[in-house]
């Protein structure tokens, strides 16, 4: 499918890397890691045609299409969610306004002897005929199953896309791609905006996926259950391997193991030549022994290990201005938006020094009431802050407020005061940001380098009161550890909106729970709220299948619906049963494509594929129908 020979990309003086050379097939699940800022993402647009290389080339099968989804997304708001998954059918919408064309004129024509009617006529039955190969008489069907499966709901496809949130157009934008039927998919950190079930439906959907994926992410857990083959970049180098992410690491210390082992017993065989060298040197009967020796040592290749890239940001809060001990109050506080009610009466009391989790499923009002709490969002009720407090707020789009055509440093210096100012430069420094790297415009950064940009400009003045909402997305695993252990030695007050378990533990001493308008309080940390809970994990809470009994005594518990779970699984055999008759009309599609006209003659070929279309109507209504069936039961 894709072949990458001899590459070399480079910016400002700063080489990325150079002389990777590897393949693409069809079937490979490629996650492609590395550090923050190693060229992961400059990869993937040298592939998609974006940059271009200093040396070496990318070699591309004619008829392979590529899709990519990148970590920004820009598209107008004035398409509802489904106009604008609509958008990916473009030769469909195309032919279906050549058809509409060709209709209109048929009906104001009578000329049916005519040799101009009977062109249309042709072209009517062309276009009825490419309409039904390339999927126009199902298409929306399968639109509103991905879009479903990516977690919107019935009502939410008919709103324009202008009222989503960013996360929430960037899961339009995935759709539009898994729509477009492409051979390689380019996905760029596509969970960060994906809550639970929709990773899972996608996780799903990658696997059954026949064509190749490239995929960049630091989740560890999504990477093992999709990735057949890990790629690394480290050090402008790249390291290739048929494995997953944990088994590629669990490889690659086995190999530097061996590397030390061996790298050791040389040193050894080394010192004891140098030794005789040493011995025979100055004896005449021993000089042609010693000279023999010298030529050896000069001929012996020198075994080295494989670097690992340890280098993080060095990140540490600055002393807290002091503040009262109540430093945040909210009495009955409520949000809709339009009909739709996020939160109701909310009551929250946060005092000096508390450390607190946000956590639940997307949708329940976490990053509503953060932004009610910083004064981003009108709302309902009383919102009191106390004696000296000052806030601190990381956003969970904290990356896109960021000037793109300012440089790292001008980014820095733009909000910085006469006391921070002269800093600015220590503090890039101790974020990675060095040398010429500072020069670099914030639109060509990654988004870990963004990310890494957009804290470092938080410590240009002091807070008390840190509000940070999925504070990790893009960050690599070294980075992560490094903003935790920073938030562990924060002195103020912390609230962290996050779905990472990981993060959290050992870092927040208060959980509340967001879940139908309402919190519960649960006073201890992560591990004594998922004990409570009766979870292993995050994603057992939030799938909704691990609901803590709450039956008062002498009740029993309620059982679990089975139906439901009849009709879950029955509604993923489908998708999976949709997934494979799709598969085999591409082929049929393709076998078209280069049979010619000896397709056209087979009448035999037409009535399977007829067949085959027909069998795929019959599964998506069917799928319709459980979807439908599930959703009265829950």
């Amino acid at each position: 499918m894709l072949t990458v020979q001899n590459l070399k990309i480079g910016f400002g003086g700063t080489v990325l890397f150079e002389d990777v050379s590897f393949q693409v097939n069809a079937g490979d699940r490629i996650g492609l890691i590395g550090k923050n800022g190693a060229g992961k993402t400059t990869l993937m647009r040298a592939i998609s045609d974006e940059v271009t290389p200093d040396e070496g080339g990318i070699s591309i099968r004619k008829d392979i299409k590529i899709g990519v989804l990148e970590q920004e997304v820009s598209f107008s708001g004035n398409r509802t969610v489904m106009e604008e998954a609509f958008t990916a059918f473009e030769e469909i919408r195309e032919l279906e306004k050549a058809l509409e064309q060709v209709n209109g004129e048929l009906q104001e024509r009578d000329d049916y002897e005519s040799e101009a009617y009977q062109d249309l006529i042709v072209r009517l039955s062309e276009h009825t005929q490419r309409l039904e190969l390339i999927g126009g008489y199902s298409y929306e069907g399968e639109t509103e199953r991905v879009l479903k499966g990516l977690g919107f709901t019935a009502d939410d496809l008919h709103k324009k896309t202008a009222t989503f949130s960013g996360g929430w157009r960037m899961r339009v934008e995935l759709a539009k791609l898994l729509l477009q039927q492409n051979d390689l998919l380019m996905l760029d950190e596509p969970t960060n905006h994906l809550d639970i079930e929709s990773i899972l439906w996608m996780e799903d959907y990658l696997q059954q996926f026949p064509g190749a994926v490239i995929l960049v992410s630091h989740d560890r857990m999504f990477l093992d259950r999709v990735t057949n083959r890990t790629i690394e970049i480290s050090f402008g180098q790249i390291y290739d391997l048929n494995k997953p992410y944990s088994q590629y690491q669990k490889h690659r210390e086995e190999q530097r193991e061996l590397q030390r082992n061996a790298q050791k017993n040389q040193q050894r065989q080394i010192q004891r030549a140098e030794r005789l060298i040493n011995k025979f040197r100055a004896k005449s009967t021993k000089a042609s022994m010693a000279q023999s020796l010298i030529k050896k040592l000069d001929k012996m290749e020198r075994i080295e290990v494989d670097e690992v890239d340890n280098k993080t940001m060095n990140l540490r809060f600055p002393p807290c201005p002091h503040s009262g001990k109540v430093v945040l109050e909210l009495e009955g506080v409520g949000k809709s938006f339009g009909e739709k009610i996020v939160l109701e009466d909310i009551k929250l009391n946060v005092n000096r020094g508390d450390r607190i989790a946000f956590v639940g499923q997307n949708g329940q009002g976490k990053t509503t009431l953060a932004k009610i709490i910083v004064g981003e969002l009108d709302h309902s009720g009383k919102v009191e802050l106390g004696y000296q407090v000052k806030i601190g707020y990381f956003a969970q789009d904290q990356a896109d407020t960021l000037y793109p055509d300012a440089t790292v440093q001008e980014t820095l210096l733009n909000a910085a005061d006469e006391k921070t100012r002269p800093r600015v430069r220590d503090i890039l420094g101790a974020f990675m940001f060095s040398g010429d790297t500072v020069d670099k415009k914030v639109k060509v950064l990654s988004g870990g380098e963004k990310n890494r940009l957009a804290l470092a400009k938080m410590l240009v003045e002091p807070f008390n009161v840190l509000v940070m909402d999925e504070p990790t997305n893009h960050l690599d695993m070294q980075s992560k550890a490094v903003l935790k252990k920073a938030l562990q030695d924060f002195e103020g007050t912390l609230i962290v909106v996050s779905h990472d378990r990981d993060f959290l533990d050992n870092l927040a001493e208060k959980v509340y729970e967001f879940r139908d308008h309402r919190i519960k309080e649960y006073l201890g940390g992560i591990q004594y709220f998922l004990s409570e809970r009766q979870a292993d994990s995050f994603r057992e809470i939030e799938l909704g299948s691990s609901e803590k009994q709450e039956t008062p005594k002498g009740q029993s518990k309620k059982k679990p619906n089975k139906e439901t779970k009849i009709l879950k699984n029955a509604l993923s055999k489908l998708e999976k049963e949709i997934t494979q008759v799709e598969s085999e009309l591409e082929t049929m599609e393709q076998e078209l494509g280069d049979m010619g006209e000896k397709a056209m003659e087979d009448n035999g070929f037409f009535e399977r594929y007829q067949q085959k279309k027909e069998a795929l109507e019959s599964l998506m209504k069917e799928w319709e129908n459980t979807l439908k069936a599930l959703e009265s039961q829950e």
